[in-house]
């Protein structure tokens, strides 16, 4: 499978010019609803929209539109309701937003300004948002369990656990996602490709730990790959960056996976890299935490942690086994959702 970076403009030989078509303009989509703060829509609600697409006989793909403005509400994709696309008018555009938390009486799951779980979900153009803060503990801005799940061009926005890649395969495109403790964590096979990680502020007396990841058990093949991306503060952290720790992450569980490769690192990482779990070391021996390839000024591996599950990689072999294909066996699904990737190194 050619393995070339799809870039602006250029797409897989394999996409028909319809997808090409499809992908260079959401004015070409034919949308099945409109959603409009104003009236001039189906809905003013995008949930209104999802519990109408929900009732449809047939669970092809329903082509959701959610116009300019800003929406305070909780969402929910159920189970079932498989094949939903939600295009937004652009990432400054389309902001869903609500501000649950752990800290208001919810708990981390049902935190999430929006949860996503039927099958081959795609979201394209939109700022997913938690305003909660810092101080509010877990709050999620994007719960996603939804297999073969496409996030192309969209912001995820929180502090503590905004970004809850709950479980299957998903991927991110050109995605800016932003936060403070935890912000990437679950058990899914994801892969970050061509997108914005941002360190945000924490409290007083935190760090950022950029990845939390849940692998529980050595047989299952899931993890969190980082490919191309860039990994800078925000700027709120900008000015402060040297009060405050920005780890790669940490293991949240006994198999903890996560890559790094070919992604540039900006001062804010930490010499260390990976930081343990609170005061002991647990999982150290049993995590898998790997970079390959990585430059920037935060990219060096001279001071990385000593764990016998940490490895500086140097195989293009074990580096493709976090890849689009090596990971997500992205090239037979990611083509019919019209996004560009790249499916190797």
């Amino acid at each position: 499978m050619c393995s070339r970076e799809t870039k602006e403009g250029l797409f897989p030989s394999w996409f028909s010019r319809h997808e090409k078509k499809l992908l260079q303009s959401n004015s070409s989509l034919k949308f099945n609803l409109v959603v409009a703060k104003d009236g001039s829509g189906h809905f003013k609600t995008v949930q209104a929209a999802l519990d109408a697409a929900a009732k449809r006989k047939f669970k092809t793909r329903f082509v959701i539109h959610v116009k300019k403005g800003v929406y305070r509400e909780n969402i929910e994709v159920a189970v079932h309701n498989d094949n939903i696309m939600l295009v937004g008018d652009g990432m400054q555009n389309t902001i869903i937003t609500s501000s649950r938390s752990v800290q208001g009486g919810f708990t981390t799951y049902s935190s999430a300004t929006a949860g996503i779980d039927g099958l081959h979900f795609i979201a394209r153009d939109i700022t997913f948002q938690n305003t909660a803060g810092p101080h509010k503990g877990q709050a999620v801005a994007l719960r996603s369990a939804s297999d073969l799940s496409v996030f192309y061009r969209c912001a995820i926005s929180g502090y503590q656990d905004t970004l809850m890649t709950h479980a299957q395969r998903q991927f991110y495109r050109q995605c800016y996602i932003y936060g403070t403790v935890d912000f990437i964590f679950g058990n899914a096979a994801v892969v970050f490709q061509n997108c914005n990680i941002f360190a945000r502020k924490p409290l007083d007396g935190q760090a950022n730990m950029i990845t939390a990841q849940g692998r529980g058990d050595p047989f299952q093949n899931t993890g969190i790959s980082f490919h191309n991306c860039q990994i800078r503060a925000a700027s709120d952290l900008k000015d402060v960056v040297d009060k405050y720790n920005t780890f790669l992450g940490r293991p949240w569980q006994q198999y903890s996976r996560v890559m790094v490769m070919k992604t540039f690192m900006d001062t804010l990482v930490s010499p260390l890299g990976w930081s343990p779990w609170g005061d002991t070391d647990f999982a150290q021996d049993t995590l898998y935490y790997g970079e390959y390839e990585n430059y920037g000024p935060g990219a060096s591996t001279k001071e990385r942690v000593k764990w016998p599950g940490y490895h500086v990689i140097t195989s293009p072999n074990e580096a493709s086994k976090f890849t689009v294909t090596g990971l997500l066996a992205g090239p037979t699904w990611l083509a019919t959702a019209t996004v560009p990737f790249t499916s190797g190194l």
